[in-house]
């Protein structure tokens, strides 16, 4: 049995596979069925509220013939005192996997660790090692020349993060990144930068930090293939909002800022986006920008990571 909680969950060598699985399933979808899950069902299991998460994993677990049960954590005894660990036990007696959307990864590692089903991370507060998977192949598929090695096709490659370099999304292109042989750089303003947590992962890891961030977001963005930004206050970040605006304004992702970057560069947002805010809708319109195509893939990769999770706990 296996989880999905980080980039790295997955070896080097089983990339590709997961990607290509990924590939195939979008070539496939509405002309064949695939039946990896049949007979099973899924808890997704939030405690925060999600369109493309939620939507691209209920229809995931019903492409490949399973049963997605989903459970708000107001819904369950969690919300009234059970424990994280009682939790998985109980849910693990019902249901053959579990995928958790919650604030503390610490919960979701805890959940792991007392689980007998396999957990898949739908994001914490640290990581969405299913979004930047997501986007990952978004890419390949631009890079890889029709049919080529997809992974291999993000090699060397640069992306370039604006915004909160401190969170979740952040912090998964830092541990991906060092997964898929990419180059980071990160622009935010000081006391934004990333944090004491994300380094811990890449020591515990063996990993170099080979990420660079800095306060300007030209030297960020020159020479990037990817532009990438997000909000800049997630959920439960509603009190510093204007504080937010006020410090990231320099960091908006506007046209002549993209045009820093390389001629093919592609534009990246996890949605849902704030134009005006993070991103000029100018950028959001533009021909490279491609974050409805991270949307759909969202669904595509996921199958994929479904699959080969679901694989692995029938050994």
């Amino acid at each position: 049995m296996r989880h999905f909680l980080k980039e790295t969950d997955f070896r080097p060598d089983e990339l590709e596979a997961v990607f290509a699985l990924a590939r195939d399933f979008k070539a496939q979808r509405g002309r064949a069925a695939s039946s990896v899950l049949a007979g099973q069902t899924w808890a997704m299991l939030f405690s925060k509220s999600s369109t493309r998460t939620r939507v691209s994993f209920e229809v995931g677990i019903h492409e490949l013939g399973g049963n997605p049960l989903f459970l708000n954590r107001n819904d369950l005894q969690l919300g009234r005192g059970e424990s994280v660990e009682d939790t998985a036990k109980v849910l693990s007696r019902f249901v053959h996997g579990l995928i958790v959307r919650t604030y503390e990864h610490a919960d979701i590692e805890r959940l792991a660790a007392a689980a007998t089903v396999p957990v898949i991370n739908g994001l914490t507060d640290f990581l969405h090692p299913c979004q930047i998977y997501s986007d990952a192949f978004t890419a390949a598929e631009r890079w890889s020349q029709g049919g080529g090695n997809l992974v291999q096709s993000l090699k060397g490659r640069k992306v370039a993060y604006l915004g909160d370099t401190s969170f979740n999304m952040a912090n998964s292109w830092i541990l991906g990144a060092s997964q898929f042989g990419m180059k980071v750089s990160l622009a935010g303003p000081a006391g934004f930068e990333p944090g004491a947590e994300i380094k811990a992962q890449l020591k515990a890891e063996g990993r170099p930090a080979e990420y660079h961030f800095t306060t300007d977001p030209v030297e960020a963005v020159r020479g990037a293939d990817i532009v990438y930004t997000d909000v800049w206050s997630s959920m439960g970040q509603e009190e510093e909002a204007a504080e937010r605006l006020a410090r990231m304004r320099p960091y908006t992702t506007t046209a002549k800022l993209f045009a820093a970057a390389k001629p093919d560069a592609l534009f990246m947002h996890c949605l849902p986006a704030h134009p005006g805010e993070e991103v000029e809708q100018a950028v959001l319109d533009n021909p490279r920008s491609v974050i409805f195509d991270q949307a759909e893939n969202r669904l595509h990769m996921q199958k994929a990571i479904l699959a080969m999770v679901a694989k692995s706990a029938k050994r």
